[in-house]
């Protein structure tokens, strides 16, 4: 069986450092599980780590698409896995730095997804009925369709519910679900960072004021001078749409700051609620430790028991 350890946690926890350092300590390769940082040209409202900070380290799936092209859950599973072979064969561990939920979980457990092809046409319908009448709207017309469904998705999980209404009506099937007991097709250890609460909307908060100070507005500005339109995916993540509409005329500068902030601070509650789900997550508080070096050293000795290392 392949090997992989993954590091993952709520935004702004410190898994890119903490990742990089183990890659060092392993002298291995990491790749990124965050569905953001495959863009080119999207640094700063990413927190995409600098090649000063990957320190000689391989990274893949950074700078992997240009802002323009699609990317989904499904290219990252089958891309990363790849990878996972290609360092696996070279007699290395890899380190996966994992920011998205789904994409790790998907990757660990070998999702199985929904074969029936999207239809834009009536992605749009669906969105434009949720505009007018509401989140609940969508959730009940799923729950005449697919009860099953309907009960494990939240009212405002309007992706999903567009999805699971999507996959009904298109193609008679069900939307993916998880299995109850998750199996893994890894031998695995999967570290999990967390902060006490306040302290990591802190963070979150700093983060956001230093990607302000560092020249996101302008990062934005320059990818929709060069004809990245705001429709993209890419530009739908948090920090882009906040900053498009300040741009556009639709929001002062503050508000849009306040914003972004607002909106990964509860991002990140949201990821620690899929967390979750991934009932073999081995947890380390951040805050317990009296020091960095010494959660390394935990973390370390975590990770050597599992595979036998020195």
């Amino acid at each position: 069986m392949e090997r992989v350890i993954a590091v993952i946690g709520p935004t702004a926890v410190g898994k890119t450092r903490v990742s990089i350092d183990l890659a060092k300590l392993l002298e291995t390769e990491v790749i990124s599980g965050d569905s953001m940082l495959v863009y080119k040209r999207m640094n700063i409202g990413t927190a995409k780590p600098t090649l000063q900070e990957r320190a000689g380290i391989v990274h893949h799936l950074i700078d992997y698409i240009e802002p323009v092209e699609p990317f989904s859950v499904t290219d990252f599973q089958q891309i990363a896995a790849q990878y996972i072979t290609g360092v696996n064969r070279r007699g290395k561990i890899p380190i996966l730095a994992g920011g998205t939920g789904l994409y790790v979980k998907a990757l660990l457990e070998n999702y199985q997804f929904n074969e029936t092809p999207g239809d834009s046409e009536f992605r749009q319908h669906l969105e434009k009925l949720a505009e007018q009448y509401g989140n609940d709207y969508l959730h009940a017309m799923l729950a005449r369709s697919d009860s099953q469904a309907a009960l494990r998705l939240h009212p405002n999980d309007r992706r999903r519910i567009i999805r699971a209404l999507e996959v009904q009506e298109l193609g008679g099937e069900s939307i993916s679900q998880t299995k109850e007991r998750p199996e893994l097709v890894y031998e695995s250890v999967v570290i999990g960072l967390t902060l006490e609460r306040a302290k990591l909307y802190q963070n979150i908060n700093f983060r956001v004021d230093q990607m302000m100070a560092a020249g996101l507005e302008e990062e934005v500005a320059e990818l929709l001078r060069s004809g990245v339109s705001p429709d993209c995916q890419s530009m739908k993540g948090i920090g882009y749409k906040e900053m498009v509409a300040y741009l556009q005329g639709r929001m002062d500068l503050s508000s849009a700051v306040n914003q972004i902030k607002q909106a990964t601070r509860n991002f990140a509650k949201r990821q620690l609620t899929w967390y979750r789900r991934m009932p073999y997550i081995q947890w380390f508080s951040v805050d317990e430790y009296d020091s960095y070096e010494k959660m390394m050293e935990t973390i370390y000795k975590c990770i050597a028991g599992k595979f036998c290392l020195k």
